[in-house]
């Protein structure tokens, strides 16, 4: 038989649709001549004339008949809803397609595509016979994949029409969202409505069959859901299925607004309410009703027939439409008619399938393709859980292991060596000994049945695999298993998969590495394109979320195998600059495959990737009935976790997991994430980090360089685009302070570098800021005589860009924007001239580990740079977050909002004085000790944070009228306008944790700041803590010194002298002269 049929779309662009056609050419070997054709008459034209017409008439003869066989045929076979729903245009171009293949005597097998009135474009597959098992599932696979292209159409409508004889299947796939004239939906859905006010009147309350009354149910809201949809799908369902059609608005309900998913199962029965067309064989059908929120339907449907026919079910007949969930996207309406293939068919109830099926069909929206590909074409026995649990631990050997191989250990050849044939059983074992230890449903493995079966595992590793590698990472991924402390892999409904990690699984053993410190925990999250780690150092702690996108698959590559580290290194800087506040540093990053995608296709993954990161990591830490239920924990303790925005987070997302955290069931759901559009500080907005990187700036030209900015005039280079959260908020402060002064000699961001030795232009560099605008952007008119604009878009622009930091001279750099470890120990020198001396004598890291800690040592000891580190530079910021916190947890949103121009200054005030305190003690060290800047700035926060650290340990064992009396240091601490309205709040709204954290992180850093490094050191360690509560007690007896002092009679000079002696020597005198100042207590 002959086939019409397209070349496989997913192997090359979709072009055309091949269609029958009546005419037929008929070529010869013979030679003719040039100037006509072979089959003519060499001499006489009438004879060619005639015979023309007689072929002419013979064809026209033979299609004619054919129509008038075809046409009865199609209209008395082709169902009722068929003729209701496809156009006139439409159902013309099938008869035709249809009798050219009866006319050729071919295979009933064709491919057309036709275009409709409003635009839309619809795929027919004409096909023999009835749907043949996973004949669906081909055709699904087999669609234009266009989500890669700008202005590509989505899958809207999929339906399936068998014809009444079962001798052919149309299936057509509709691209493209409806437009159609304004109609009436009374009258389009008029059975719908009656039908609703019947079961509303409680007509069918004894019959389960039919849906029950509700609030849904009333005619305003119905009304209103109605117009949300399309009017093909409205009009459909009123004439065929009105009972479809209000199950499906209950399970629209169920998944509107989120990122979810409901399945309902149920046995085909029919009457007149139900389905008026549908075929009723001696088969058993099954209906699979599908929502899936805000989800491409291609991809829907293609994963929900894949697992159908996994499971042992042909797809006879299909319906899929879209409707709008207003800013949630859409919701994909997905219904399924299956039969089941096996002999025991008669076995199969709703109940089973419910059981085996439903878990399986809910996580088809989460699963990365990946994971699809393993369990549903190279080993289907697997199962997804196996399946999902292997990938990722693939992802995560990986992250441990490949900045010691990154080749060797690269995520695809890990994967590609323990999924070959002979290692797939031990890996699938490894899974096995995983689910068994987390699963809620039998009683945990006790630590010598554990033990046991990890050291069979092994043993049967050893003994029959001879790859060395192989053994390695098998081993590896049994550590996993030891050292994963909780899972979500039993939450039915969870997005991605899990892992609270013990972090010392994340340190290879026997490595050259020094020694780093461990962090507190470690959570691993693996999902759909995506993978993400939470790193922290302290219990409650709290650090940004930053979201990866590299724009080519090699550049994956290279992020992926240094995630971990760039997540670690991120979390320690921020355990260092959050040694002011009550919490640990702590940091996320969740790296995205999405190059291959369009614009539109790589925010709708980013955000959908944001969601599943975070909601995994809510899996691991809320408290619930359903987490108590099906997380076995390993820890044995509650956990609490505060994020903030860091790159491309957007207000979106911030609302998102506010709101998703407090329908979750965390305690203070305003608090697990900051910068809140109304109920927050937006760190952009208000420049609250630029705020602190200009003090460190101000007090560095001032003490290093010997320039006072506010008086002399001095340069600056940035790196970070106008637009960019630090560096547009610093062109704005260095305007606002120094005026005229500042002047910026050098920018770059992703889209160039703008350069000026004289200086770029203050009004241009605002019109930048303000208009969110990048370097690019650049007016050329307005650069001076030896001004240049260099574009990304050229090579000779990306290699201008790229060095801009290292070429262009200045008094200061400030990295404002850039990627980790820009200059590290092999490029340094490149900040160098030819004379040795640096482009820059000073940085100002207002960006996160920009540069190495090797490379900040080389630029110190081989040009006397003065660095100053991030984690001092820019720890306003954090700050700020943490203010948002306290607030979050006091005040209520309208409160919060009421107050929040009084709150914000309030809060950058205390910021600048923060910086200003830290910026001076660093230059006093300085200036009296041996050392760097960037030892310094670190030897401050492991100061401040040593004494928090034992300050919290003290407080825990002391009485709580003793905490109570510390109380007015975390008063002190906040903004003078939340305490006044809410402290007397605080033992109702804040964790008593989180009040210790607050006391002990304010002593801390006010002895530190006030006595300096050396005086805290001299201090054992075991008397840290109890110094520390002397000095409070000190500063009190200093305090009430002063008191008495101004009631004394004496003359003021006198007076005034005692004062500054007392405020000179303050409460460490007291400790000195006690002798309680190195460690002589007893």
């Amino acid at each position: 038989m002959i086939r019409l049929v397209a070349s496989p779309w997913r192997v090359r662009p979709f072009r055309a649709f091949v269609v029958a056609s009546t005419r037929t050419l008929v070529t010869s070997k013979t030679r003719v001549s040039k100037n006509r054709v072979a089959w003519q008459a060499e001499d006489n034209e009438d004879i060619q004339r005639v015979t023309q017409k007689a072929i002419i008439h013979e064809l026209m003869q033979r299609q004619s008949q054919t129509i008038e066989s075809v046409v009865p045929w199609f209209l008395e076979n082709m169902p009722a809803s068929y003729f209701r729903q496809v156009p006139w245009e439409t159902r013309i171009s099938h008869i035709k397609a249809i009798s050219a293949v009866k006319e050729a005597n071919t295979e009933l097998y064709m491919n057309t595509k036709s275009i409709l009135p409003d635009g839309r474009v619809c795929l027919t597959f004409v096909r023999p016979g009835p749907l043949k098992p996973g004949e669906l599932l081909e055709l699904v696979e087999d669609l234009p994949w266009d989500h890669n292209v700008k202005g590509s159409l989505p899958l809207s409508r999929v339906v399936v029409y068998t014809s009444n004889d079962e001798t052919m299947t149309l299936n057509m796939f509709t691209f493209g969202f409806e437009k159609h004239a304004p109609f009436l939906l009374q009258d389009v859905g008029a059975n719908i409505l009656n039908y609703a006010e019947r079961i509303q009147k409680g007509e069918f309350v004894h019959d389960k069959n039919h849906p029950q009354p509700s609030p849904y149910l009333e005619r305003e809201p119905l009304l209103d859901y109605m117009k949300k949809c399309s009017f093909s799908y409205l009009s459909h369902l009123d004439k065929s299925n009105p009972r479809r059609f209000l199950k499906q608005r209950y399970m629209f309900s169920e998944v509107s607004g989120t990122e979810g998913m409901d399945l309902s199962i149920e046995e085909e029965f029919s009457d007149q309410y139900f389905d008026t067309t549908s075929n009723n064989n001696k088969k058993r059908h099954f209906w699979f009703d599908i929502t899936v929120a805000n989800s491409l339907p291609q991809v829907t449907l293609e994963n929900a027939t894949r697992i159908l026919h996994l499971e042992r079910f042909d797809v006879v007949r299909a319906h899929l439409d879209v409707v709008s969930d207003d800013s949630n996207g859409n919701v994909t309406m997905l219904r399924l008619c299956a039969v089941p293939r096996d002999d025991d068919k008669a076995q199969i109830t709703v109940e089973s399938l419910e059981r085996n099926i439903t878990g399986k069909l809910k996580r088809i929206k989460w699963l990365d393709p990946v994971t699809m590909d393993l369990v549903f074409d190279q080993y289907p026995w697997l199962g997804i859980p196996r399946g999902e649990i292997i990938t990722a631990f693939v992802a995560l050997t990986h992250a441990i292991m490949a900045k010691h191989h990154p080749v060797l250990y690269s995520k695809a050849n890990i994967f590609e060596t323990v999924t070959r044939k002979r290692y797939i059983s031990h890996v699938s074992n490894i899974a096995d000994l995983f689910l068994e230890r987390f699963d809620p449903s039998h009683s945990q493995l006790s630590d010598d049945a554990f033990r046991s079966r990890t050291e069979s595992l092994r043993d049967s590793i050893e003994n029959s695999i001879e790859d060395s590698i192989a053994v390695e990472l098998l081993n590896k991924m049994i550590d996993i298993v030891h050292h994963t402390l909780r899972t979500n892999i039993y939450l039915e409904d969870r997005y991605a998969l899990g892992f609270r990690l013990d972090p010392r699984v994340m340190e290879m053993e026997e490595t050259n590495e020094p020694t780093r410190e461990l962090p507190y925990g470690v959570i691993f999250v693996h999902g759909r394109r995506f993978n993400g780690f939470h790193v922290r150092f302290r219990d409650i702690a709290r650090g940004g979320l930053r979201i990866v996108t590299p724009q080519t698959t090699e550049q994956f590559a290279l992020e992926s195998a240094r995630q971990y580290d760039e997540c670690y290194s991120l979390a320690f800087a921020q355990q260092l600059k959050n040694k002011d506040i009550p919490e640990g540093g702590s940091k996320a990053v969740c790296l995205i495959a999405q190059s291959e995608f369009s614009d539109v296709g790589k925010k709708f993954i980013t955000r959908k990737s944001v969601k599943a990161f975070t909601d995994s990591m809510l899996d691991l830490i809320v408290d619930s009935p359903e987490t108590r239920k099906n997380v076995v924990d390993y820890l044995g303790k509650k956990e609490v976790l505060y994020l903030g925005p860091d790159e491309q987070v957007v207000p979106q997302d911030i609302n998102w997991i506010v709101a998703r955290a407090a329908k979750r069931g965390y305690d203070t759901p305003a608090a697990f994430m900051s910068s809140k559009p109304r109920a927050g500080i937006n760190h952009k907005e208000f420049g609250v980090t630029s705020e602190g990187v200009n003090v460190y700036l101000e007090v560095a030209l001032r003490r290093a360089l010997g320039i006072d900015p506010k008086n002399s005039s001095f340069t600056i280079k940035m790196t970070g685009g106008p637009n960019g959260d630090l560096a547009g908020n610093e062109i704005k402060i260095l305007l606002r302070e120094y005026g005229e002064n500042a002047k910026i000699v050098g920018m770059a961001d992703h889209s160039g570098s703008a350069e000026d030795p004289d200086g770029l232009d203050h009004h241009e560099l605002l019109r930048l800021v303000n208009n969110d605008l990048s370097i690019g952007e650049f007016d050329v008119a307005r650069l001076g005589p030896n001004g240049k604009l260099y574009s990304s878009n050229t090579e000779e622009g990306i290699k201008m860009r790229n060095t801009m930091h290292f070429r262009v001279e200045a008094d200061a750099f400030i990295p404002a924007g850039g990627r980790p470890n820009t200059i590290d120990g092999h490029n340094y020198k490149s900040f160098l001239k030819p004379d040795g001396t640096p482009s820059s004598p000073l940085i100002v890291e207002g960006a996160n580990i920009f540069i190495t800690p090797q490379a900040r040592e080389n630029l110190f000891k081989e040009a006397g740079v003065f660095i100053i580190k991030d984690s001092s530079a820019n720890k306003c910021g954090v700050i700020c977050s943490s203010y948002e916190i306290s607030a979050a947890m006091l005040l209520d949103e309208e409160e919060f909002f009421n107050n929040k121009e009084v709150i914000v200054n309030q809060v950058v005030e205390k910021l600048r004085n923060l910086a200003r305190m830290e910026a001076e003690l660093l230059f006093n060290e300085y200036e009296n000790y041996p050392g760097s800047l960037t030892s310094f700035s670190q030897i401050i926060s492991n100061t401040i944070n040593n004494t928090k650290d034992a300050l919290i340990k003290a407080l825990d064992n002391v009485s709580d009228d003793e905490v109570d009396s510390l109380l007015p240091l975390f008063r002190a601490h906040l903004p003078a306008k939340i305490a006044d309205i809410a402290f007397d709040r605080v033992y109702d709204r804040v964790p008593l944790q989180y009040i210790k954290n607050a006391i002990a992180s304010s002593l801390a850093s006010k002895l530190v700041y006030k006595e300096g490094t050396k005086f805290v050191q001299s201090v054992s360690e075991d008397d840290l803590a109890s110094t520390a509560l002397l000095y409070l007690k000190g500063e009190k007896e200093i305090a009430s010194l002063r008191d008495i002092l101004s009631e004394t009679e004496m003359a003021e000079s006198e007076k005034q002298t005692i004062l500054d002696l007392l405020e000179a020597g303050g409460a460490r005198t007291i400790l000195t002269a006690r002798g309680l100042s190195k460690g002589s207590r007893k």
